[in-house]
């Protein structure tokens, strides 16, 4: 796997080399040529790549067009100056940059939708994928943490805080960011749910007392809350409450697609419950406390709601159109993170994302701290963004988040 690594990276650096210097280097003038006419020529070349790049799917049309305006602004630039030596500007830099960051990973991203990286690593399913590492992510979140001290009114803020520091399982930390957020925030459901959990889990797991306060407060502000749900559930089930655990998490069931894992792993814990149903005195086994763990877990790594097309745009679909719906990070890279696939035709439709539908083991949705959910109606069918295709975008959510609701009202330029 290392020397298909290496080589990869060395392709990569070679294409590169043919690339960049149009970019980032000093031309001086040709006596065989006027500068014009080498600019000319040398613009015309690279707007061949961007279409390349494009038709082989390694460029979105979003990027080409940036890349082509600062092209077309720097041959300008260049027919103005005249002369045969001059200094790259900025936006030249810019650009260069960007290629040297988005080929490689262009390359990767492309690798990934359809080579098949499982056979480079066979424990990958056992999460060993090479993506970025825990200490990464700390450090990211340090530097989170830091700016918080900087700016403590920033509710936002310390909500993204607070998700950061449990997805390394410092959930201390996060409790007390997501205490500082809840300060500052109008009342929210999910941002207590989530304050629950943290703060049941820098106290060894243990929901009693003031996370139990917390949920039920959740619950005033959004009784559908699916998290606060589950661990309302798992609070009744600890008490031997067997009969309360049932009834939270059946109206689960009338909120997550029947056919989610989400909705397994709670189907699960209702079976688990029933058995002990009129024998509270009997101890709940290991076994049963765990499927109930799991799926408040499946529960909080998963983003749920509904997908509808928009009146004023539904006469540029088909029924058969394929329609994907995604999630993927509000940050950085755009790779998908869940995936699942509809028709036009199966429009409003519910929809439930969690890691089972990860594309990589390395880049998992209960991975990042906020996403932005999505859903696309693909007139080729290619999960690639193209011209003519029709989209619709969520705000920002953190994972566990329910009843999203994503509109497809934009059409793909």
């Amino acid at each position: 796997m290392t020397v298909f690594w290496s080589i990869a990276a060395l392709l990569a650096a070679v294409a590169l080399a043919f690339v960049l210097p149009a970019l980032l280097g000093r031309r001086r003038a040709n006596g065989a040529a006027t500068p014009d006419a080498a600019n000319v020529a040398i613009h015309r070349d690279q707007l061949k790549e961007l279409d390349a790049d494009l038709a082989a799917g390694t460029l979105s049309p979003e990027r080409r067009d940036e890349a082509r305006r600062e092209i077309e602004q720097r041959l300008l630039d260049d027919v103005r100056t005249g002369d045969g030596t001059r200094a790259i500007p900025a936006s030249g830099r810019r650009t260069g940059m960007a290629v040297a960051a988005a080929l490689p990973v262009a390359a990767l991203l492309l690798y990934f939708a359809v080579g098949n990286p499982a056979a480079l690593a066979p424990g990958a399913a056992a999460g060993d994928g090479h993506g970025i590492t825990r200490e990464q992510i700390a450090g990211m979140v340090e530097r989170l943490a830091a700016r918080m001290k900087e700016n403590p009114e920033d509710a936002e803020g310390w909500a993204m805080l607070g998700r950061s520091y449990a997805v390394i399982d410092r959930h201390a930390e996060a409790a007390v960011a997501y205490a500082n957020a809840v300060k500052r925030s109008e009342p929210d459901a999910q941002l207590l749910a989530d304050y629950a959990d943290a703060l049941a889990m820098s106290q060894g797991r243990n929901l009693m007392g003031e996370p139990e306060r917390l949920i039920a407060q959740a619950l005033k502000v959004d009784p559908q809350n699916v998290k606060a749900l589950m661990l309302a559930g798992t609070v009744a089930f600890e008490k031997k409450d067997f009969n309360g655990a049932i009834a939270y998490w059946e109206r689960i069931l009338k909120v997550v697609p029947p056919d989610s894992d989400s909705a397994d792993a709670v189907r699960d814990s209702i079976a688990d419950a029933r058995k002990f149903t009129g024998t509270a005195k009997a101890a709940p086994s290991t076994k049963s406390a765990t499927a109930a763990t799991a799926a408040v877990a499946a529960v909080a790594a998963s983003v749920s709601g509904t997908v509808r097309l928009s009146p004023g745009i539904a006469a540029k679909a088909s029924p058969d159109d394929t329609v994907f719906i995604f999630a993927r990070p509000a940050e950085g890279p755009r790779m998908p993170l869940a995936v699942m696939r509809k028709r036009v035709r199966d429009l409003p439709t519910a929809f439930l994302l969690d890691d089972s539908m990860a594309m990589t083991p390395a880049a998992k949705l209960s991975n990042h701290a906020q996403v932005v959910v999505g859903a696309r109606v693909s007139k080729s069918g290619n999960p690639a963004a193209q011209p003519g295709d029709l989209e619709g975008l969520s705000a920002q959510v953190s994972p566990g988040a329910t009843g999203i609701a994503v509109v497809i009202s934009s059409e793909v330029r």
